[in-house]
């Protein structure tokens, strides 16, 4: 059973669960025990960090002032996995891209390594 902290009173509860059994802090949306409910901590608001505000397609109807919110995206995580990603992909990342975009060349490219290697056997 994996497990997570209630963000209130700090006691392990069920990822499902929808309400800490112990404060009764709503952890989850209402109905949809598989979206997280993310919270603002102290004075601050969700939105001042958060994707959809910065790109103006928050629709939430909180918005600026959210506390509580399903959709929140972390501006700065997801311009960090951006970053991550692109530094991901290597070399052997980039060579099989390429040869699926260029299958023809590749195939003809063979065709004339084993046209050379024939001819250059028979002679």
């Amino acid at each position: 059973m994996a497990t997570t902290s209630c963000p209130r009173c700090h006691q392990l509860v069920d990822n499902q669960a929808i309400t800490c059994p112990y404060c009764r802090t709503t952890l989850k949306a209402y109905g949809h025990p598989g979206i997280p409910l993310h919270r603002a901590m102290g004075d601050e608001y969700l939105c001042e960090s958060c994707t959809y505000h910065a790109d103006n397609t928050c629709n939430f109807p909180q918005r600026p002032y959210a506390k509580d919110c399903t959709l929140y995206d972390n501006l700065d995580q997801s311009q960090l996995n951006l970053e991550q990603q692109h530094y991901t992909s290597n070399l052997g990342t980039t060579v099989k891209s390429w040869i699926k975009r260029n299958q023809a060349l590749v195939l003809v490219l063979a065709l004339l390594c084993v046209c050379l290697l024939i001819a250059l056997s028979t002679s």
